[in-house]
């Protein structure tokens, strides 16, 4: 088995592998992998160093095909010295999948003062301590018993609630294959990760028969994760009785050292055909 989710292709073209495979159908991609590859293309924008990625916005237009070659197309969409935007985007066959808007900040801008009031936000439990989530999650999530990224290529370690207990959550993940071949994972691409299980992990549902899928991912982060772990406290919340069929999760984002930002998921709720 490959021990990257994405295979290079040349040409700025990369391969989705069955380590990408998502739990509602194994023909398409986990949104994690997706946005990590759009998230590695942001930090390589080879315009200039010292910006601070401060929000990544993921829009999931169509179903990303594992084995299907995806190209990356990059943009600096707004140029600037102390704020700037980067799109990314991924086209298949003609076709654009999904895309990123990436707003960065020049980081050491100013110094903070000695009176500033910071918020106490201690991070989850020691993931060394937490214990580990059995790999096979949801009964009737994964329709192959072959390798998917939720399973085989993440680890789950929970303080409260799980994966297969209908509720709020607090869990730290961490990405134990490589994106692509040969290159440690960023922080960033590990918060990207992390960030798209908010909905799985704190789903209100029970039921198998319903799917409540993310078509974005919006992520904000007052300074860069370190470390392997990403912590995660997160709920979920639906539009019942009148909007039924829509909701969002969001999750507060962690490292061992403390807080680092926000992520928030749109819901599309519906019956499994």
């Amino acid at each position: 088995m490959t021990e990257a989710l994405f295979e290079p292709g040349g040409d700025a073209r990369w391969t989705p592998t069955e380590l990408s495979r998502g739990p509602w159908d194994p023909r398409h991609c986990h949104g994690g992998p997706v946005g990590a590859l759009l998230a590695r293309a942001v930090e390589r924008f080879d315009d200039e160093p010292g910006w601070h990625i401060a929000r990544l916005t993921i829009e999931l237009m169509r179903p990303v095909a594992v084995g299907v070659p995806l190209e990356v197309r990059t943009e600096l969409e707004r140029p600037g010295r102390k704020v700037s935007l980067v799109g990314v985007a991924l086209w298949a066959d003609g076709a654009e999948v999904a895309r990123m808007r990436a707003l960065r900040i020049g980081s050491g801008a100013a110094l903070l003062p000695d009176s500033t009031v910071h918020v106490d936000d201690p991070p989850p439990a020691d993931p060394e301590t937490s214990p580990t989530s059995p790999p096979e999650w949801r009964a009737g999530w994964v329709a192959s018993t072959g390798p998917a990224f939720h399973s085989h290529a993440v680890e789950h370690r929970y303080v409260t609630g799980n994966v297969d207990i209908p509720g709020p959550a607090e869990l730290w993940v961490r990405l134990t294959t490589d994106v692509v071949p040969g290159e440690q994972p960023s922080g960033l691409q590990r918060v990207v990760v992390a960030a798209d299980f908010g909905n799985g992990v704190s789903a209100g549902i029970a039921d198998d028969g319903y799917s409540f899928i993310n078509p974005d991912l919006t992520i904000h982060l007052a300074r860069p994760s370190v470390g392997e772990w990403v912590g995660m406290r997160s709920a979920t919340y639906y539009g019942e009785p009148d909007f039924a069929g829509s909701g969002f999760a969001e999750s507060a984002l962690y490292d061992v050292e403390g807080r680092t930002g926000r992520s928030v998921q749109s819901l599309l709720v519906a019956r499994r055909d």
